[in-house]
Formats: C-alpha cells, sequence, structure tokens
C-alpha cells in the first residue's frame, strides 16, 4: 500500500476511535433515571419477626431474633459471608422454615425478590428478553413504557441488550437482576448485594430510586458507604449467633456499637453441643 493511501486509512481510524470515544464518553456523563412503582399503600404492619432461630446442620445462624420492619424504612442487613442474611431472606418469602419462632406479613405487602441464583432465568435468552418478556411495552405502576427505553436505564443499551444472558460479567448480572426486581409493583423490596459490580451511575441511580420510593426496602450489602447514603435501619450481625437491631445510619451504628463493646470484632456463629 502506497504511503499516502496508508496515511489516509490510518487518519479515517483515528477519526473513528475519537468519535467512539466520544460517544462513550457522552453515555458515561448521562444521568441514568431509575423509577420504581410503588404496590398498594403499606399498613403499620409490615414484617414481624418474632423469636427466629434457624440453624443449618450444628451451625446456629440465627437465635432469638425478634424485630419489626418500619413502613418507609430501608433497612441495611449486615455480616460475613455465611452468617444467614440470605436465609433470612429465603425465610421470608417463605421458601425455607425456621427452626422456632414465627414471620407474619402485613395484609398490605406486596414483596419484590429475585433470587441471586437467578434460577429461572434463560441464559440463551438475550437481556432485553428476560427483562421484558418479549414485550415492546411494560407496564410500571400505573404508567407504561417502552421497554428498551426501561432496559436502557440500567445501563443496558444499543447491542448490550441483545446480549444473551449466559455470556454477562457479574456487574452486569447485577444489573440485570435490579432490572428484574424493580419493574415489579411492589411496596417491599428485599435486595439482596444490589451494588456489587455496578458502575457508578447505576449506584447513583439505584440511591435516588430507593429515596423517592415511599415502601420499605430491606438490603443485603457489604457497601458501607451506600448504607450511609441509604439506610434508615441496620440490622447487623455481631457474633455469636446473635443480631442487633438499630434505627439509624451505618456510622451512627458503629460509633453506638463502639461504646456498647468496645472494638470487639464479630464471632463466628455458635454451633450445638454435641450429644452423645
Amino acid at each position: 500500500m502506497a504511503p499516502k493511501a496508508r496515511h489516509a486509512k490510518s487518519k479515517a481510524r483515528l477519526g473513528a476511535y475519537d468519535k467512539m470515544m466520544n460517544e462513550d464518553s457522552k453515555q458515561k456523563e448521562e444521568k441514568l433515571e431509575i423509577f420504581i412503582p410503588n404496590g398498594p399503600r403499606l399498613g403499620n404492619k409490615v414484617i414481624e419477626v418474632e423469636g427466629l432461630t434457624k440453624s443449618f446442620g450444628d451451625k446456629i445462624l440465627l437465635e432469638d431474633l425478634t424485630f419489626s420492619l418500619p413502613p418507609a424504612g430501608i433497612v441495611g442487613i449486615i455480616g460475613p459471608n455465611g452468617a444467614g442474611k440470605t436465609t433470612m431472606f429465603r425465610m421470608i418469602m417463605g421458601e425455607e422454615q425456621p427452626d422456632q419462632g414465627k414471620i407474619t406479613i402485613g395484609d398490605t405487602v406486596v414483596m419484590s425478590y429475585v433470587d441471586q441464583t437467578h434460577k429461572e432465568i434463560d441464559p440463551e435468552k438475550s437481556v432485553w428478553e428476560v427483562i421484558s418478556g418479549g414485550n415492546e411495552i411494560i407496564i410500571l405502576g400505573k404508567s407504561s413504557i417502552n421497554s428498551r427505553a426501561y432496559v436502557s436505564k440500567f445501563n443496558f443499551s444499543g447491542a448490550d441488550q441483545q446480549k444473551k444472558v449466559g455470556v454477562l460479567s457479574g456487574g452486569e448480572r447485577n444489573r440485570l437482576h435490579l432490572a428484574m426486581t424493580l419493574k415489579q409493583e411492589a411496596n417491599v423490596l428485599l435486595l439482596d448485594e444490589p451494588t456489587n459490580d455496578i458502575d457508578v451511575n447505576t449506584l447513583r441511580a439505584l440511591e435516588e430510586a430507593l429515596e423517592n420510593f415511599a415502601g420499605c426496602a430491606v438490603i443485603i450489602t457489604h457497601d458501607r458507604w451506600f448504607l450511609d447514603r441509604v439506610a434508615t435501619h441496620i440490622l447487623s450481625y455481631e457474633g455469636d449467633s446473635q443480631w442487633y437491631w438499630y434505627e439509624g445510619t451505618y456510622s451512627e451504628y458503629e460509633e453506638a456499637k463502639k461504646k456498647r463493646l468496645g472494638d470487639i470484632e464479630p464471632k463466628r456463629p455458635r454451633f450445638k453441643k454435641l450429644v452423645v
């Protein structure tokens, strides 16, 4: 190829690259807006947990746990992996039964929860198909919205909407999980690690959506900064299979905890006594 032709081809490729980078930059600067449709109005009773105890084998996850969810609260559940956080969600949903105690669901409660294992998701379907159900229009609360516009609110735009679910990255799967959970018309949201690997735009949009949500949200997360921005209450694992209920942000909880217990690290769950 002649030098002149090579130069022209190189210039064209650089021009195309600059255009792509500018478009990408504009897309990153674009403000995302996530809308959470409200379900029926919540009554005074949301979810009440009384004397809840749950073990797996000889490992005690929860012991005599009692708390009541506030109607307009955002509750952060914190604790190490294996402490029983997701098990608590599964018991609230009736997918697992407690060993002792009871969970009472309010008459007006409509819950939204998509299991992190995504068992019902077909990996051969596209992102758009899974979120929209194949419908061009989806209903959010009392409004209808173009399904592709809704999917784009979770940073799936253009060709990304046609990606097969089976090839998604961890962050993309979490955004898919969020989109599926938040489109349901519910007044109580159960969110299991919603901030894992998601981009900053989606994270900020989620924070704003939760702040404007009229119902109650319960969030399992290791993201302390996220909890400081959204949480009104904290349910924390404090060791020896014991949990502590606190009204306030994560930072306020940590400060109060130090005054109660000092700088003590959580101990692992207790085990049942061996019966010979």
